[in-house]
């Protein structure tokens, strides 16, 4: 038998680790605190319980950072292991137990969650109606673990991760500008040209250089484009070039109305840039919690058909 007040302590303690393993991995207190939706206050009071609980210091704390005492470093590693096997359980209990449940974070890319994602999500609730769904749209990367994420929407050249990727297509893109930027500067013949035209590029905070990767007879080609405008949102990007403002680098489906149009114009259409791959990323879990995987069943499902109806040559 489980009395009331020894279940009410294991849950604050399990609850207190939550909250250490998050400091840990995020840097501060603040961080964690803005990740778990607590105050600062409250982060301070939860850590200080647990080291009082166990009776020994596990975070040395300044006003900007903390860092770990040895002590906190092990008991780091065995935090890890049990939230790891209470999660588990969790996820089992949820597989058993049926219909999908909770609160889904997902990030996508700004134009894509606008465009084809955001017409999805009222669909998925439809079928699961006991999951909310909080999305989060930036075009810069965004991290799954510092943003609390459980899905991410990715649309790269996928790379080793961390994190589980299940690809779900590769998207075709092309290098296009407007007729009125054409007849201004010329249209480029061979990739190289694109180092005298004005390209329009798609910028972060510590971006050095740009590199346009096109396909060619001989391999692939790497050049260093730059230009007059960059942004950090794609769709601005697709705005400048419709105004003739440069030549811009844009997955077929976004600007597939443009060239049906004749708004715009196909770019070196010997040499198309690397296909990209639409993939979704997930935290490695052993067990998903149903939420999790209805989404990704339904979004790998659905996607292609809104993608295609978009523009049928988007994908490969």
């Amino acid at each position: 038998m489980i009395f009331p007040a020894c279940e009410g302590m294991a849950v604050a303690l399990l609850e207190n680790m939550r909250v250490f393993a998050r400091v840990v991995e995020l840097g501060s207190l603040s961080a964690a605190g803005r990740n778990l939706r607590l105050s600062p206050a409250v982060v301070s009071h939860r850590l200080q319980n647990l080291e009082e609980h166990l009776n020994v210091r596990l975070l040395n704390r300044t006003t900007r950072q903390v860092s770990l005492t040895e002590a906190g470093r092990v008991f780091y590693e065995h935090c890890q292991e049990v939230l790891e096997a209470a999660e588990r359980a969790e996820s089992s209990v949820a597989a058993i137990g049926g219909a999908p449940a909770g609160s889904l974070r997902v990030t996508a890319p700004l134009g894509f969650g606008r465009r084809v994602l955001a017409p999805m999500v009222p669909r998925f609730r439809a079928l699961h109606p006991l999951v909310d769904v909080r999305l989060r749209l930036s075009d810069h990367m965004l991290d799954l673990l510092r943003e609390a994420a459980d899905v991410a929407i990715r649309m790269a050249v996928l790379k080793d991760s961390s994190f589980v990727v299940r690809k779900v297509a590769d998207l075709r893109r092309v290098l296009c500008a407007a007729p009125s930027y054409l007849e201004a500067h010329g249209a480029p013949e061979r990739p190289e040209d694109l180092l005298d035209h004005h390209c329009l590029l798609l910028r972060f905070p510590g971006t050095q250089q740009f590199q346009w990767t096109l396909q060619g007879p001989d391999g692939p080609m790497s050049l260093s484009v730059s230009g007059h405008f960059d942004a950090d949102d794609g769709d601005v990007l697709t705005r400048w070039a419709l105004d003739g403002q440069g030549i811009v680098l844009k997955p077929v489906w976004e600007v597939g109305e443009h060239l049906a149009s004749g708004a715009l114009r196909v770019v070196l259409p010997r040499f198309p840039p690397e296909p990209v791959s639409l993939a979704v990323l997930y935290p490695h879990r052993s067990l998903l919690p149903a939420k999790i995987r209805a989404f990704i069943d339904f979004f790998a499902e659905n996607v292609r058909g809104e993608l295609t109806a978009m523009s049928p040559d988007a994908l490969l």
